[in-house]
C-alpha cells in the first residue's frame, strides 16, 4: 500500500488530472470533480448483485447501491481499479468486466456530503458467491434486473441516486441489452 492508495484523482471537465487529494478529506459539501467507477455484477439468471454500504462509510452509509463503486489510483487503469475494488469489497476475482457507459458522470448530495465523479460504468457476470468485506459492505442481495429497473425501486430512497440513474441508462442502452441477453437466462 502506498500513500496514493487513499487518495482520489482530481480532474477538470476534460478529465485531465489536476492532482490528488486524500479520500477522507475530499468528500464534503464542496467535493471537487474526481475519477470514480461503478460496477454492476449479474449472475447468469439475470439477477443484479446489490450491496448495502457499510454504516461506517462517510458517503451514503447504510444505503443500498450497485455491486461495487470506487476510485482509481493515480496512474491506475480504470478497469484494473474496478477489478481491485470488486476483490476488496466482495471477494470476487477473475470477472470479465465490460465498460458500457464510459462517459457517465454525476453529482449528488446526501446528508450534507456531495459525490461528484466522472464515473465509467462496468458490467460483468459471476457464478461466485461474494465474501463481503464488512468494513465496506453491510449486506448484499440478488435482485431480478427487471425488478430493479421498475418504478417501485426507482422511487425508493433506500437506493443510491447514481445506482438508480445508471440502471435507467443501462435499460435504454442497446449494447448493454445485447450483452445482458447473451450472458443471462433472465428467469
Amino acid at each position: 500500500m502506498t500513500a496514493n492508495d487513499d487518495h482520489v484523482v482530481l480532474v477538470n471537465e476534460r478529465n485531465e488530472v489536476l492532482g490528488t487529494a486524500p479520500k477522507a478529506t475530499v468528500h464534503t459539501a464542496n467535493t471537487p470533480l474526481h475519477r470514480g467507477f461503478s460496477v454492476f455484477l449479474f449472475n447468469d439468471k439475470g439477477e443484479l448483485l446489490l450491496q448495502q454500504r457499510s454504516l461506517t462509510k462517510k458517503t451514503w452509509p447504510g444505503v443500498w447501491s450497485n455491486s461495487c463503486c470506487g476510485h482509481p489510483r493515480l496512474g491506475e487503469e480504470i478497469e484494473d481499479a474496478a477489478r481491485r475494488r470488486v476483490m476488496e469489497e466482495l471477494g470476487l476475482s477473475n470477472i470479465k468486466l465490460i465498460e458500457v457507459l464510459p462517459d457517465y458522470r454525476y453529482r449528488y448530495q446526501h446528508n450534507g456530503v456531495v459525490e461528484y465523479e466522472l464515473c465509467p460504468v462496468f458490467v460483468g457476470i459471476t457464478k461466485q458467491h461474494p465474501r463481503l468485506n464488512k468494513k465496506e459492505v453491510s449486506a448484499m442481495k440478488w435482485v431480478a434486473w427487471t425488478q430493479f429497473v421498475s418504478s417501485t425501486i426507482i422511487n425508493s430512497p433506500e437506493y443510491s441516486h447514481w445506482a438508480l440513474e445508471i440502471s435507467q441508462l443501462l435499460a435504454q442502452n442497446k449494447a448493454f441489452e445485447m450483452w445482458f441477453n447473451k450472458n443471462t437466462t433472465k428467469k
